[in-house]
C-alpha cells in the first residue's frame, strides 16, 4: 500500500537526528558546521536566512552534496557536520535520509525548521 508524504516524514524523523533551535544554535556557535538551507531561493529572499547558512534548494541538494558531481559545491563533505533545514522540518527530514545514502554520517536537521527558528526569535539575516 502506498504511503503519504506525512508518513514518509514521520518515518524519517524517527530514524534521524532532530535538533532543537538551542542545540543547533550551540553547534553553529561552536563552528565548523555546514548549515544548509534547502528552501527555494524565493523562500529565502522573502523570509530571510539563518546567518551563515548555504542555499541548496531541495531539487539540487544531491548534486551539490556529491563530490563526484559536476555541480558539487565547496563545503559539502560527507565527513563534515551538516545541519539541514527547510521551512518547517518536513523536507529537511527527508533530505537527511537522502544524504545518508550519499555517505553523510554526521548529519542532522532543524526539527521545527526555519519557521520555528524565526518564531523563537533566533538570529535571522537577509536571505539574498
Amino acid at each position: 500500500m502506498a504511503k503519504t508524504a506525512a508518513q514518509l516524514v514521520a518515518e524519517a524523523r524517527a530514524s534521524i537526528e532532530n535538533l532543537t533551535n538551542e542545540q543547533a544554535a550551540q553547534e553553529i556557535a561552536g563552528g565548523d558546521v555546514l548549515v544548509v538551507d534547502i528552501r527555494e531561493p524565493e523562500e529565502r529572499r522573502t523570509h530571510g536566512a539563518i546567518a551563515g547558512s548555504v542555499s541548496a534548494p531541495r531539487g539540487m541538494l544531491e548534486f551539490y552534496a556529491d563530490p563526484t558531481s559536476a555541480y558539487h559545491k565547496e563545503g559539502f563533505d560527507p565527513d563534515r557536520r551538516v545541519i539541514l533545514h527547510c521551512a518547517s522540518g518536513g523536507r529537511s527530514a527527508l533530505a537527511v535520509k537522502t544524504l545518508q545514502e550519499l555517505g553523510y554520517s554526521n548529519i542532522a536537521h532543524l526539527d521545527k525548521g526555519f519557521n520555528g527558528w524565526k518564531e523563537q526569535g533566533m538570529a535571522v539575516e537577509d536571505g539574498q
